[in-house]
């Protein structure tokens, strides 16, 4: 079950930061400390959601008892 749990957090991580990469504003003559922010908050939360997914995917690989 930890394998699925695992697999699913990634992937809802890694939208919700793709989403807030894709909020920032991207015109430099526009863009604010808040979207620099915002930018990093979303590539650190896509990167946790690849992280989880991997996770699940070694427990799938090798059983949920690791």
């Amino acid at each position: 079950m930890g394998e699925m749990v695992d697999k699913i957090k990634g992937n809802v991580n890694e939208a919700v930061g793709k989403a807030k990469q894709a909020m920032a504003d991207k015109d430099p003559a526009t863009r604010t400390a808040q979207d620099d922010r915002l930018e990093a908050e979303g590539a650190s939360q896509e990167a946790k959601g690849k992280g989880q997914e991997f996770m699940g995917k070694v427990k799938g690989a090798l059983g949920d008892d690791i």
